[in-house]
């Protein structure tokens, strides 16, 4: 990825262009997510765990028990 330097622009204007382009493209998050090998079985495993977490994880028991009951 590249950033020219523009006719007057400062240092710190060409860094924060190069920084924002960098965040947009998803670079970054790309080299964190794949810095460690993750097995396809781990990946499914996290994903489980996430959605068990989430917000409104207990809500199909409890929303479950009000139709046994009527």
């Amino acid at each position: 990825m590249t950033v020219d330097l523009k006719p007057g622009e400062s240092q710190e204007s060409l860094l924060r262009r190069f920084r924002k382009r960098v965040s947009e493209s998803g670079v970054l998050s790309q080299v964190r997510k794949r810095r460690r090998y993750v097995s396809k079985s781990e990946e499914r495993r996290r994903a489980k765990a996430r959605r068990s977490e989430g917000p409104g994880a207990g809500n199909a028991r409890e929303s479950n028990e009000d139709n046994c009951q009527s």
